[in-house]
């Protein structure tokens, strides 16, 4: 294998400084051309490619062709998320199960399918024989949603079945995943902790009749110890992750992955490494490591004139990581409300009281209170913005004592029941891979033979 070292830092710089001068655009072409960046029509709605019945996400509504902002709604499979939570709630029980179910199968299990599907869930939640020796233990990451991905494709190799995509194989597979996903986050972790934190691992053994949020709790405490408070706010935060629409980006890879009609596991694979940017799924660890640089800084917590002025730091560049950026605010389609980001804040009020943890979500709150005056005042934002999801639950996996590098990974954990349901829906009804077009902006060309060529 090549000597990474000897390929350094000039030569790369002189290859790059290359690339640029022959390569890039106007970005005026985009508009020439009537190219849709990022799949987006001019008014910010998204470029229409497919039908679903899985999920509704609603922000805003147009008349006249101008989107006019409205109150949040998450539904899954036409249920409002927030019954699916009260419900859970009222009746004290946990509900990621029955969301995967529903997300699945398109209808509400009643109690005889949900054990059945509980059971079976806890069937799958080992991993094959060997699978966390050679494939997690061997393999270390310091990442652990690249840990995520890569055993995903790994379980291709223990699959006697891989590529059948008949929808009663690629139910098993999906349901498998399911399972089976939150036991190679948890792996990956410990074994994360060993190899790069210098720190002990451990791991127990599974207990099969758990929830899934409670065996997540279980895997990640060395006393295998937690509260039912906790473990149902960790179920709560996996029901309002667990799926969001076909158009957000993790989603649609899985679909234009499924669309060519390869395996499960590299479409899930795939989903998983979109969800890594940092542009999809780590938003909470940045709201996280803003709100830490704003606690050092604001000396009153309580003082809103301070926070305010921290705020406006910020859009200068002056506060956070220099972006000009206040994380955790705006949405591509939510406007005055995102329903996942008030249920975790009525939620965290709760909770935060049990932690002795009322001061900080008092300054989240302030915080929430005052972006939207700090935009428009200090920026000249007129755009209407709103808390997201991810300003509250950073907050959220603090206090269940969460490391930080667990976030997208449960991000991940709690998804996969949506791609699969998506997955299992394009295979089935999609018809056509999915391939949109590019307009080329290259001119004919005389080849030069090689004596001939002269690049300054």
């Amino acid at each position: 294998m090549a000597d990474i070292k000897a390929f350094n830092d000039k030569k790369l710089s002189v290859l790059c400084d290359e690339y640029r001068r022959h390569n890039g655009f106007n970005s005026q072409d985009y508009l020439t051309y009537g190219v849709k960046r990022g799949l987006r029509n001019p008014d910010g709605t998204g470029v229409m490619a497919g039908l679903t019945n899985i999920c509704n996400v609603h922000g805003f509504m147009i008349a006249d062709g101008e989107r006019i902002p409205d109150k949040g709604k998450l539904t899954y499979r036409g249920y409002d998320v927030r019954d699916i939570i009260n419900a859970c709630i009222a009746e004290d029980r946990f509900g990621y199960e029955e969301t995967a179910w529903l997300l699945l199968f398109g209808f509400l299990p009643d109690k005889q399918h949900l054990e059945h599907f509980k059971n079976i869930l806890g069937s799958f939640r080992e991993l094959p024989e060997n699978f966390a020796e050679d494939m997690i233990l061997k393999f270390p990451s310091a990442d652990i949603m690249n840990k995520l991905a890569h055993s995903v494709l790994g379980l291709y190799t223990t699959d006697p079945n891989p590529d059948d995509t008949s929808l009663e194989n690629t139910m098993r597979q999906s349901i498998q995943l399911i399972a089976s996903l939150p036991t190679i986050m948890t792996y990956a972790y410990q074994v994360k902790r060993r190899a790069f934190d210098k720190q002990s691992m451990f791991f127990h053994p599974v207990d099969l009749n758990l929830s899934t949020s409670e065996s997540i709790l279980r895997a990640l405490r060395f006393d295998m110890k937690f509260t039912d408070s906790e473990a149902k706010l960790l179920d709560l935060c996996m029901i309002l992750h667990a799926e969001h629409g076909g158009g957000n980006n993790s989603t649609f890879t899985t679909r234009v992955l499924s669309s060519s009609g390869t395996d499960t596991y590299s479409a899930i694979a795939a989903a998983i490494g979109a969800l890594k940017g940092p542009r999809h799924g780590g938003a909470n660890l940045r709201v996280r490591s803003m709100m830490n640089d704003l606690k050092e800084k604001v000396k009153n917590w309580k003082d809103e004139d301070e926070i305010y002025n921290y705020l406006v730091g910020i859009i200068r560049k002056e506060n956070g990581d220099g972006s000009g950026l206040i994380y955790g605010f705006g949405h591509a389609v939510y406007t005055l409300s995102d329903p996942r980001a008030e249920i975790l804040k009525e939620t965290a009020a709760k909770i935060a009281g049990e932690k002795n943890m009322t001061d900080e979500y008092d300054l989240y709150r302030t915080v929430e209170k005052l972006t939207p005056r700090v935009m428009k005042q200090a920026k000249g934002s007129e755009k209407i913005i709103c808390a997201n999801v991810d300003f509250y639950s950073g907050f959220v996996y603090d206090m269940l004592g969460i490391p930080s590098e667990m976030f997208t990974p449960l991000f991940a954990v709690s998804r996969i029941a949506g791609w699969c349901a998506h997955r299992i829906e394009e295979v089935s009804y999609g018809g056509r891979i999915i391939r949109p077009a590019y307009r080329s902006m290259v001119h004919g060309k005389e080849y030069i033979s090689m004596n001939d060529r002269k690049n300054d």
